[in-house]
């Protein structure tokens, strides 16, 4: 008995402790929680990020508003209604689990309590200088934990070795130096298109995968990282495939519970020994024959963690990637007007479409510039959710002050909805971006998909290239038809390119 009063007396305090934690300072922005300690509004966020943070946004002037689904839909309905549970149930209100879910909706900016941590989200402009220039915020500090709980770098080592790495990584993927893999990857990716045969019928993510996994990697990496046996092949794909999906929950959360998670990691890591060893031994003295991996080895502090980090650099070049080239297949075979440009576009550099084996150099690229368009629009409209960097001293943003210790959340997503800097932001107009310097390699105003300042992603241009290469070798190879409509992204990550909500089975054959 008095065992069991003392366990409620603790969890009490468990319960003040929370709320006194989570009451808000009237200068920072409001915050989303639950009563629950340690978890907050973790359950309710993790269910659908993108759709909790555009009801916590939308907030409508002067109201007190809130968020709910409507069969399915999110809707807001102000002022608050007195019987939430009772008539607007009855009425057809679907609500996200309980009542904790009625999120007042905030503005711009707000913070969510979730699994130990505070995320101040910002999703206009305001705020983005700030997130990039100050040095009150800090992006190793940001992903440090979560770079261990996804590949098991201690926080020592990642310390010594990010910013080494972060400088080689953009040194060799800079955009004087894209012919070095531009000549390989095209080579690689004529060899795996063949296995879809001269005809089929699939789902267009999946025939993007099979071809861009093994042609990449083996571009970035060295032949012999993917197998070569159908069923070796199939293994590979299926482990990958799972490390990514949960790669967002199971960098947040300890590993015990992810299982499959955790199996499919092991899985790539113990792959991840043969081929550092491969590569080891195959390491040649000239610079320019070395894959990424060798450069990766020759600057690497600390040998033991090299498949760890083989590991994160394949996840980086695979997980989205993969996504982009399959939302600008789909945009463009959607739009009869771009698909039409598109393929007039590779008449005049290449001569009829159907030719075998088709050889593009990156100078080809340059004179086909509406594919880039298309690619960047892409990536516009299904950029992550969330950038984010650790608050170390309380910055001001928008009237409001975070404090030290945030994790302050930058929207790319929602940015590029802004229509002052994208008119008809919903729209796939690849148009748009003749406005932007590329030949520069300047992006449009408040475009930040790949970050910004000291920190945007070093294998941008890279993942620019590959894509419009995959894009022009497969329109140029195939024709298609689309036997679904295109699928909305879903609303189920946050980290990195929005996933597809459903297949889009194509049918496809090869071009006369």
């Amino acid at each position: 008995m008095d065992l069991a009063l003392l366990l409620a007396a603790l969890l009490g305090l468990l319960i003040v402790k929370a709320l006194l934690f989570q009451l808000r300072n009237p200068s920072s922005p409001p915050c989303i929680r639950s009563w629950i300690p340690w978890f907050g509004a973790a359950f309710q966020f993790g269910k659908a990020p993108l759709e909790f943070i555009e009801q916590a946004r939308n907030k409508l002037p002067g109201e007190r508003s809130f968020a709910a689904v409507w069969n399915g839909q999110g809707i807001t309905r102000s002022p608050m209604p007195h019987k939430i549970q009772g008539e607007l149930v009855n009425e057809g209100f679907k609500w996200c689990g309980s009542p904790v879910c009625l999120a007042n909706m905030h503005g711009p900016v707000f913070t969510i309590f979730a699994l130990g941590k505070r995320f101040t989200f910002v999703t206009e402009e305001e705020g983005t200088e700030a997130f990039f220039k100050s040095e009150d915020l800090n992006f190793e500090q940001a992903v440090q934990q979560a770079v261990k709980n996804a590949v098991s770098v201690p926080a020592e080592a990642f310390y010594q070795n990010h910013g080494i790495l972060y400088s080689m990584m953009k040194g060799k993927m800079s955009p004087t130096n894209l012919h070095m893999f531009s000549g390989t990857l095209c080579k690689e990716l004529h060899e795996h298109m063949a296995h879809l045969g001269t005809e089929g019928t699939g789902d267009l993510n999946d025939l993007v995968r099979h071809v861009m996994y093994p042609a990449v990697v083996n571009t970035l990496f060295g032949r012999g990282v993917c197998p070569t046996s159908p069923s070796e092949i199939k293994e590979f794909e299926e482990h990958f495939q799972k490390y990514d999906e949960d790669f967002e929950y199971a960098s947040q959360m300890p590993e015990c519970f992810l299982r499959n998670w955790s199996k499919s990691k092991k899985w790539l890591l113990k792959l991840f020994e043969k081929v550092v060893l491969d590569a080891e031994r195959t390491n040649p003295s000239e610079t320019a024959s070395k894959t990424l991996l060798q450069h990766l080895l020759d600057n690497l502090q600390g040998r033991h963690l090299a498949p760890n980090y083989g590991l994160l650099m394949l996840w980086a070049a695979q997980a989205n990637a993969v996504p982009v080239a399959f939302w600008t297949l789909a945009f463009i075979l959607s739009n009869p007007a771009i698909y039409r440009k598109v393929m007039e576009d590779l008449a005049s550099v290449f001569g009829k479409a159907g030719k075998d084996k088709l050889e593009v150099s990156e100078e080809d690229l340059k004179k086909i510039p509406f594919i880039k368009w298309c690619t960047l629009e892409a990536i516009r409209l299904r950029s992550p959710g969330a950038i984010t960097k650790k608050v170390i001293n309380p910055i001001r943003i928008k009237n409001f002050t975070i404090p030290a210790g945030d994790m302050l959340m930058l929207s790319p997503y929602w940015l590029h909805r802004n229509p002052k800097y994208f008119p008809d932001p919903g729209v796939f107009k690849p148009d748009r971006w003749k406005e932007a310097n590329l030949e520069k390699n300047a992006f449009l105003d408040s475009f930040v998909a790949f970050g910004g300042g000291k920190h945007q992603c070093p294998g941008r241009w890279f993942a620019i290239m590959e894509i419009q290469l995959f894009v022009v070798l497969f329109l140029y190879k195939y024709e298609f038809v689309l036997l679904d409509a295109v699928p909305k992204e879903s609303p189920l990550h946050l980290v990195g390119t929005q996933q597809p909500m459903a297949p889009l089975q194509v049918q496809y054959k090869c071009r006369e």
